[in-house]
């Protein structure tokens, strides 16, 4: 009994090329993403002349009405929160609603002391002056 040779079966196309491409791209859009937390609600700063722009760091979020956010805490919550910050060693920066009351941040002064902060600084938006 003979048997014939059986026919090659067609090489399949390689997806491995394709898998490289997609980690590219993935690795490429993670790399240039910039990767930042959601402001806790929305703050219209007040306006200055530009001098040097602040640095990045932890910012204390100050709303229209007073309300204080950090990360994703609100009130004194978001308060408490900024004795355990990560950037320990740089200036607490307090991004204030343009139309808050004056008091309401000159109030916040003794409250970050009391959580051991003693350098913050206040984000201005700059007038292009």
């Amino acid at each position: 009994m003979q048997f014939s040779t059986p026919k090659p079966r067609p090489k399949a196309e390689s997806i491995v090329p394709m898998i490289n491409v997609v980690f590219l791209l993935l690795i490429f859009f993670l790399m240039t993403a910039q990767i930042a937390p959601p402001e806790p609600f929305e703050v219209t700063p007040p306006t200055a002349a530009a001098e040097d722009p602040a640095d990045t760091g932890d910012i204390l979020y100050v709303s229209a009405e007073g309300e204080f956010g950090f990360r994703d805490l609100k009130g004194d919550d978001a308060i408490a929160a900024l004795s355990e910050r990560e950037n320990a060693n740089s200036p607490l920066l307090i991004r204030a609603d343009a139309s808050v009351d004056a008091s309401v941040v000159a109030g916040l002064m003794p409250r970050l002391a009391g959580v051991g902060i003693t350098d913050a600084t206040l984000l201005t938006a700059a007038t292009g002056e």
